[in-house]
C-alpha cells in the first residue's frame, strides 16, 4: 500500500475502516484459500465522491500489506495495524448472519493529516465502533455527515454482530449535519428511529428496494427507486449516503439531495461489490433525472 509523505488538500474526506469481506469469489485470496473483496463505507464513498468528480481522501487504519488496486487514484491516511478489518456475511433461511472475524486499530483525530482538517465535507463512517465520537467536534468548517452503523453494532465473543446500544448518539447527531442510516441498522425499530430523528435536522432512513424517507425538520418524505434489476445490493447505502451528501452540501436542499442519491444508489445494485459504485457519466446522467416521490 502507498504511504503519502506529503496530503494536499482533499473535497471530501471519509474517515473509517477500509474492510477486507469474506466472499465466495473474492478478488484475491489467502494462503488458506479465503477469499476476500475489498469493502467498508471508506471504500464506497470514496469511489462515488471520485466519480463525482471531487478530490477524495481516507483515514483508515488496516495492514499496510493490503493491496488495494480498487481505490487507485483516491489517497489514503493509514494507521497501520496487525490486521486489516475482516468481516464475514452468512446467509441464513433466518436472514443474514454477520461474523467479526478481525478488527484494525481505532482512529482519532492525530490520524487525520492536517491539510485534511479544512475539507468541505467530512464523512464519518464507522463499520466496528472505530470512529472516535468526539471527531464530530473536531471539523468546525466543514459539513459533517454520518453513516452510524459501526456505532450501532456490538458482538459477542465469537465475533457475531449484532445491534447494541449507542450511548453518544445525541452528543455525536447534534453535531452532524446529516446522517443516514438503513432500517435494518436499527432492526425496523421506529423508536429509535424517532429518537435520531429528534436529535437532529436530517436524517434519512434508506429501506432497500422501498426506498428511502427523508426527515428535515420535522416534515417526511417518502423517495421511491426506479426498478432494476438487483444483482447485489452490497454498498447501495454507502452509496446513497455520499450521493446525498455531496448534493445536500452543493444545494442545500434535502429533497433535491434525495433524489439525486436514490437515483445512484438503484443503479449500484445492478453490478457487483465496488463496480456498483457509479460512473462520472452516471452522476451527470442523475443530476438531472426525476424520479417521483410520494
Amino acid at each position: 500500500m502507498r504511504t503519502l509523505l506529503r496530503y494536499d488538500p482533499v473535497d471530501y474526506l471519509v474517515i473509517g475502516h477500509i474492510t477486507q469481506d469474506v466472499v465466495p469469489n473474492g478478488f484475491a485470496a489467502s494462503a488458506a484459500g479465503t477469499s476476500y473483496s475489498v469493502g467498508g463505507t471508506a471504500s464506497y464513498s470514496a469511489l462515488t465522491a471520485k466519480a463525482a468528480g471531487l478530490r477524495v481522501g481516507i483515514v483508515t487504519s488496516c495492514d499496510p500489506n493490503l493491496a488495494l488496486p480498487e481505490l487507485d487514484g483516491i489517497s489514503i491516511a493509514v494507521h497501520p495495524s496487525e490486521h486489516s478489518t475482516t468481516f464475514e456475511n452468512i446467509q441464513t433461511p433466518n436472514g443474514r448472519v454477520q461474523v467479526l472475524h478481525q478488527q484494525a486499530q481505532p482512529l482519532t483525530l492525530s490520524d487525520v493529516p492536517d491539510a485534511w482538517r479544512d475539507a468541505p465535507i467530512v464523512h464519518l463512517g464507522p463499520v466496528a465502533r472505530e470512529v472516535d465520537p468526539k471527531l464530530v467536534r473536531a471539523f468546525s468548517n466543514s459539513f459533517i455527515g454520518l453513516t452510524p452503523q459501526g456505532w450501532l453494532r456490538e458482538w459477542d465473543p465469537a465475533g457475531h454482530v449484532h445491534m447494541g446500544e449507542w450511548p453518544e448518539h445525541a452528543y455525536v447527531l447534534e453535531q452532524a449535519s446529516a446522517a443516514v442510516i438503513s432500517i435494518e441498522d436499527v432492526q425496523r425499530m421506529e423508536d429509535r428511529i424517532d429518537e435520531m430523528a429528534a436529535s437532529l435536522r436530517i436524517l434519512v432512513v434508506t429501506e432497500g428496494a422501498a426506498g428511502a424517507r427523508l426527515y428535515w425538520n420535522g416534515d417526511l418524505r417518502y423517495f421511491k427507486p426506479p426498478k432494476e434489476e438487483e444483482v447485489d445490493p452490497t454498498g447501495a447505502g454507502d452509496i446513497f449516503a455520499t450521493a446525498f451528501f455531496i448534493r445536500l452540501q452543493q444545494t442545500r436542499d434535502p429533497w433535491e439531495a434525495a433524489r439525486f442519491a436514490t437515483q445512484l444508489a438503484a443503479i449500484s445494485v445492478t453490478r457487483r461489490g465496488l463496480s456498483g459504485t457509479p460512473t462520472p457519466d452516471e452522476v451527470q446522467s442523475a443530476m438531472y433525472e426525476i424520479i417521483p416521490d410520494c
